[in-house]
């Protein structure tokens, strides 16, 4: 049974289906692409048709076509002008696209027929939640005059009619930065009040309250006791909004420049490669690489997930992309729902780890830092590396210590996919290429964007007509409301923080911690970094990924750089930790989606991922307590780079074989084994002379007490293979 060929489900123009617990297939892509939905950072979105439809479609369409435009024409009134025509057009779409969520309650009656707030989901029942018409139906009265709020009060800046003391265009606009008079005061006002249920419409109450924590810490800072380190000197409202509405650190600060200048870009080459049917060919090429090891399941599904990151660059969206098509494997090979859950989860969160499409706080780090996004992506190459070999032995282990089953996956020959559509790679290469030759990676998107449409048209059935291609703008812009909205609303956080000075208060509060335990300055960086990593995951729980980046950087990122640690290792360490946000339990997103989709148990799903994910958590850690740790961001020559990867290897193996009881290539290792093998996982990831030389003698203990248990069961005639896994050789 276990060697009968498993067929890929079968291609529906786009990736197959999600199998879930009870066996019934879901019916088209688009269910699977609904079922991802319901596990992003943001929440489901109405499906808009008729006349709505038709005005979001042009809304978007425009607001596409401008991200383009600006790549090469950009307006001459400057940036944070164009900031603001891309956020009018962007904010009233949030309020047409998502319910409001919030319904009123009545008595316990069925709703009438004809009752237009039962259609459209906006009115609540006695359950208090949200039914499936909230995302099919029409926006609500309430929801078009928000809409229009946005658009005023998005546009009011660059209105070039006088309304009194205000208004006058943008220039006059700028000119009362400091001296803002009511009327700048009211309509600042009421952009921050539609942001913030903006924000809890896509992403929930969580990221709101923090903004107006911070709004409240710089109104009410000043009656602090002067004696306590984040007390300030207090500023009035008309000064927080003039620093949120008219400067440069507010709404329309670097988080929603990005949005706007790389991510917008960015979702619409993700659009028109995924309509093009490179979502498809890089499943089955990874399943034809791999069609007839042991581990050919697991393998499949960890290529996968690398390869769809180009697409998705979401973990949950990647993890539900991936089972669809990898979960009927998974479960004909013999894996649990629940492991075969976490390792899904955890490829699909490589997703916003891997070069050449990180998520989209990698695009802030180059913003903050100064630098080009080709060198975020050089920092990146090694820490993906790690990740990756970490999941892979982790699937090595458990095929040989869980019995998992031979499966032949009935798929093509991969040389004949490569042949036939390998051209799907020709846009990736071309993002480095001409990174590599000095363009800016907006230039380098939209290039890769018109080569992908381009190239659709060599398979008949996933060419980009003009329609598709609506489609593919339409939809790449739909994928940046949320994270718009988001980044938007970040300028209170970042505003607040540059106003009252919190950043480095904090960092002084952060450090002062570390020194109560310790005055020695290794052990302060150590303590530090711990701290540090605890408070962004903790963070990264309540907020999304964007968001939680950039709270963390104003925040926690000058206690890094404090204690000397280089920029590009203190980004990258807050930008892991954000991204990790979605394998952490208790809310682990992609746990979650992965769950759903192989019908396993969640809490056990989650401790999963969480094992398949171990060195994503310890690696950043390694290349801030350390010089020696640069090297793993591609930084200080090859020598550095060469021994901190090879040394981050052992040390990751050593980490795997300590969670799966499993040496590869050798055989089981008992707890004494388990326990070395941690340690000396741990300890090399301080990368100085000692402590690696220490380690590496635990890493040899451990191989020694792995061949002696072997040794001794040989002798005693106990198998150290699972007899399952006798009637199959692994036939690579």
């Amino acid at each position: 049974m276990g060697n009968e060929p498993v067929s890929l489900p079968p291609d529906d123009g786009a990736a197959g289906e999600p199998a879930r617990a009870d066996d019934r297939p879901v019916a088209t892509h688009h269910d699977a692409r609904e079922l991802a939905a319901q596990f992003e950072d943001e929440k489901p979105g109405r499906v808009l048709s008729g006349p709505v439809g038709l005005l979001f479609t042009g809304v978007t369409v425009a607001v596409a076509l401008l991200a383009l435009w600006q790549v090469f024409f950009p307006l001459s009134q400057g940036s944070k002008y164009y900031l603001i025509i891309f956020l009018t057009g962007i904010l009233p779409m949030v309020f047409l696209a998502y319910p409001s969520g919030m319904r009123l309650r009545r008595r316990a009656t069925a709703p009438a027929a004809d009752d237009p707030a039962a259609a459209t989901g906006d009115a609540i029942g006695p359950a208090g939640k949200e039914d499936e018409p909230a995302r099919r139906g029409v926006p609500t009265p309430v929801d078009w005059l928000l809409a229009l709020a946005a658009l005023l009060s998005c546009l009011y800046p660059v209105l070039p009619v006088a309304l009194g003391a205000g208004g006058g265009g943008y220039d006059a606009f700028l000119d009362r930065q400091g001296l803002l008079v009511p009327l700048d005061v009211a309509m600042g006002t009421v952009l921050m009040l539609l942001l913030l249920e903006a924000c809890r419409r896509t992403t929930g109450w969580i990221l709101p309250a923090v903004c107006l924590l911070f709004l409240a810490y710089g109104y009410y800072g000043g009656l602090l006791p002067q004696s306590w380190a984040v007390a300030h000197a207090g500023l009035d409202f008309g000064q927080l909004i003039d620093a949120f509405y008219n400067s440069d650190s507010g709404f329309y600060g670097t988080p929603l420049d990005v949005a706007a200048s790389y991510i917008v870009l960015f979702t619409i080459y993700g659009a028109v490669l995924d309509l093009s049917g490179a979502g498809r060919f890089f499943v089955e090429l990874s399943a034809a690489a791999f069609r007839r090891s042991r581990t050919a399941a697991g393998r499949t599904a960890v290529a996968s997930g690398f390869l769809l990151g180009t697409v998705s660059g979401s973990g949950a969206a990647t993890t539900v992309s991936i089972g669809a098509v990898t979960w009927p494997i998974l479960r004909r090979a013999g894996y649990p729902a629940e492991r075969a859950g976490g390792m899904l989860a955890a490829a699909g969160v490589g997703a916003i780890l891997s070069p050449p499409t990180l998520g989209a706080a990698a695009f802030i780090i180059a913003e903050y830092l100064g630098v080009s996004y080709l060198q975020v992506l050089g920092w990146a190459t090694v820490p993906t590396i790690l990740y990756y070999l970490g999941i892979l032995l982790s699937v090595e282990i458990d095929a040989r210590r869980s019995g998992v089953r031979p499966v032949v996956i009935d798929s093509g020959s991969a040389w004949r996919l490569l042949a036939r559509f390998g051209y799907h790679f020709l846009s990736l290469i071309v993002i480095i290429v001409v990174l590599a030759a000095g363009a800016s990676a907006t230039r380098a998107v939209v290039i890769a964007t018109i080569l992908a449409a381009a190239l659709s048209f060599l398979d008949r059935r996933h060419r980009l007509t003009p329609a598709r291609l609506v489609e593919a703008l339409r939809g790449g812009v739909r994928g940046v409301l949320a994270v718009s909205a988001v980044c938007a609303a970040a300028g209170i956080i970042t505003a607040t923080t540059t106003k009252t000075g919190l950043g480095p208060q904090a960092a002084a509060l952060l450090i002062g911690g570390a020194q109560a335990v310790s005055s020695d300055p290794a052990v302060v960086l150590v303590l530090t970094a711990l701290l540090a990593a605890v408070a962004l995951s903790l963070l990264g729980l309540a907020v999304p990924v964007t968001a939680s980046f950039v709270i963390g950087w104003v925040i926690i990122g000058p206690a890094l750089l404090n204690l000397g640690v280089a920029a590009p290792a203190a980004a990258m360490f807050v930008f892991y930790f954000a991204v990790l946000s979605e394998v952490s339990p208790p809310t682990a997103l992609a746990a979650v989606a992965a769950a759903a989709v192989t019908g396993g148990r969640l809490v056990p799903t989650m401790w999963q991922t969480l094992r398949y994910a171990l060195p994503a958590y310890l690696i950043p850690i390694a290349f801030v307590i350390t010089p020696t740790g640069l090297g793993l961001l591609g930084i200080g020559g090859v020598e550095r780079i060469a021994v901190a990867g090879l040394i981050c290897v052992l040390s990751v193996t050593m980490l795997a074989v300590a969670a799966g009881g499993w040496l590869p290539g050798v055989g089981p290792a008992g707890v004494p084994e388990r326990i070395l093998g941690a340690v000396a996982g741990l300890v090399l990831l301080w990368l100085e002379p000692v402590p690696v030389t220490v380690g590496a003698v635990l890493a040899a203990l451990t191989v020694a007490g792995v061949l002696v248990r072997r040794g001794s069961a040989g002798r005693a005639g106990v198998p150290s293979v699972p007899k399952q896994l006798d009637h199959g050789e692994d036939r690579e």
